[in-house]
């Protein structure tokens, strides 16, 4: 077994077909100083031509997976109309004479080079987007196909060094079984594709290799875990059949809770709602019977583009939202940009702790013009739904106070203007900070809700970065500290009236399920793919049980005893519901 990077979920079985690599080799072509007007315009010819056919791949990706998603081509859009970029293949086409292909492969070769040595994640995908790009304006200059997939109905798992989204707009979901790379990352834009498309999708396979896969090869793949077998025994191949049986009927009985209402065996109920950051993402929480979306992740908007979105674009989406809920509540959150989240067209001071730096509500403050557009946006798709607006890494009063201040500016603004907008909208803020934990009850009495970040939370109370691999295992979220900081959270906003909801990755784990309902927390805000798993937990698991359990887990003194007395008590909600029988 080799073990790969997880980066989408889903279990393939089938034979390989290897891409070659996209590479060119070209010789030194030298030009007669008379034909660099030719060269110009042949280049020109390959950037227009290599721009209509993104735009066309952007347009169907569009259709096929949203809004968001498709705007991952505006970056290699944002390449070909990049100075820096032209300007270095004309510099080598006018200063040493050479054929417009080869200035082009020499510009991708340097750009690439320098990206690839930058101790990066962000840059080194930036890298391959100019590859990606660099490689489509020479397949125009040399006058070249695109290598094609097998033109058979015979389902195929693909297998490429690194996948560009330029390859996967063609791949067809039902015929591409899943997809392995040799190197690449799951935060990387193909790997956000094939997560859209649900195509299961294992990267960074190329150093566990002990011999290249060849085309025709038997291969089992595991986007969840990252596995990957060559050439299996009929054993593991039987093995995998049965799990991804399993899995497949599971997901269907899963579905079948959709319409079900979440309500606990003994009567008591917790609203379950979506995190989003795209209209697609909206559709599929729906059908997994969301109850309205608890956290829309605005700065998706802002990212793969060329420039900050203007107040219309955003207008739009916020609308299409509220209008698409039909009166569900659309709680969406303020620009969260900064930390792992940057833009291509922004730059972001260097800082040593980004995390803990330029980001979220701060920088929104200190760019009052950028928040502004964004906070008039809000108020105008307001006028089409229940849209509630949300403040992302508070940590005082004064950053609330000075939030709504501007809120309230736009809304004179737009009444001044005759804008149609609907005001007075509620506001409420993320906890994800430790001061923010310990001045919840005079947050409570600023704001309409609370929404608790539990990523950021664990990661600042415990003093852990979880993408660092060298502490990741401290990274604890059923530590005694985090206990301790729900219960005070949930405890100040009950003496306040105001609801509280759990936004962070917890909310989807299920053996959390005993904490919510022992906290009596109002909300949850989950992934599309958690709601029904977390449904399906809180219809067998008793609210009067569980405050019992949350009592135990307030004594534990360790992460580890918690997380026992959680999967135990999970453990024994499944069987006694038939979900597992004895012994297994």
């Amino acid at each position: 077994m080799i073990q790969g990077l997880a980066a989408s979920e889903g279990i393939a079985i089938g034979k390989a077909f290897v891409l070659p690599n996209w590479e060119w080799e070209m010789p030194e072509q030298k030009i007669d100083v008379g034909d660099l007007a030719l060269e110009f315009d042949r280049l020109y010819e390959g950037v227009n031509r290599s721009k209509s056919e993104i735009h066309q791949m952007k347009s169907e990706l569009d259709e096929a997976v949203g809004i968001q998603e498709a705007s991952i081509f505006d970056a290699h859009l944002a390449i070909l109309d990049d100075p820096v970029f032209m300007n270095e293949i004309q510099g080598i086409i006018q200063r040493q004479y050479k054929a417009a292909e080869v200035a082009v492969k020499e510009a991708i070769d340097h750009f690439v080079t320098m990206f690839d040595l930058l101790d990066d994640d962000y840059m080194k995908e930036r890298a391959l987007d100019i590859k990606d790009v660099g490689n489509r304006l020479l397949k125009h200059l040399l006058g070249v196909p695109e290598i094609a997939l097998p033109t058979d109905t015979q389902p195929f798992i693909l297998v490429v060094r690194e996948l560009t989204p330029s390859q996967l707009i063609h791949l067809k979901p039902d015929v591409v079984l899943g997809i392995v790379t040799m190197v690449g990352s799951p935060s990387s834009h193909s790997a956000i594709m094939a997560r859209a498309f649900g195509i299961p999708l294992v990267m960074g396979v190329e150093a566990k290799l002990e011999e290249p896969i060849a085309t025709g090869d038997l291969l089992i793949m595991d986007g969840g875990t990252g596995a990957l077998h060559v050439m299996p025994d009929a054993e593991t191949v039987a093995s995998y059949t049965e799990l991804r049986r399993r899995q497949l009927a599971q997901r269907e009985q899963l579905q079948s809770l959709a319409q079900v209402p979440a309500v606990t065996p003994d009567g008591e109920s917790v609203i379950l709602k979506a995190n989003i950051s795209s209209i697609k993402e909206l559709e599929a929480a729906l059908g997994s019977g969301a109850q309205g979306v608890g956290l829309f992740r605005t700065e998706f908007l802002y990212m793969d583009r060329t420039s900050f979105p203007s107040e219309e674009e955003q207008y739009e989406v916020y609308r299409a939202a509220a209008e698409r809920l039909k009166g569900q509540t659309l709680v969406i959150r303020t620009l969260d940009i900064g930390g792992d989240k940057q833009l291509d067209y922004y730059e972001m001071p260097e800082e040593d702790n980004p995390f803990l730096g330029y980001r979220a509500i701060r920088f929104s403050l200190d760019r009052k013009d950028l928040f502004k557009i964004q906070l008039r946006a809000i108020l105008r798709a307001a006028a089409h739904g229940d849209v509630r607006i949300m403040y992302p890494l508070i940590a005082s009063i004064s950053e609330v106070r000075e939030a709504n201040a501007l809120l309230a500016e736009a809304e004179r603004e737009l009444e001044a203007e005759g804008v149609p907008f609907r005001g007075g909208l509620p506001t409420g803020v993320m906890i994800e900070v430790p001061a923010a934990v310990l001045i919840a009850d005079l947050l409570a009495a600023e704001v309409s809700f609370f929404s608790i970040g539990t990523n950021d939370l664990v990661q600042f109370t415990l003093a852990v970065d979880r993408m660092n691999e060298q502490i990741s295992h401290l990274y604890e979220p059923f530590h005694p500290a985090i206990i301790r900081m729900l219960q005070a959270v949930t405890e100040a906003a009950n003496r306040r009236g105001i609801p509280v909801s759990v936004c962070g990755e917890l909310a989807g784990d299920v053996r959390a399920m005993p904490i919510w309902l022992g906290l009596g927390v109002d909300e949850l805000s989950l992934s599309a793919q958690a709601i029904l798993p977390v449904k399906d937990a809180m219809l067998r698991t008793s609210a009067q049980e569980s405050r019992l359990v949350f009592e135990e887990l307030f004594a534990l003194p360790t992460a580890q005893a918690i997380t026992e007395r959680l999967e135990r008590f999970h453990a024994e909600t499944a069987l006694a519901a038939g979900k597992v029988k004895p012994g297994v």
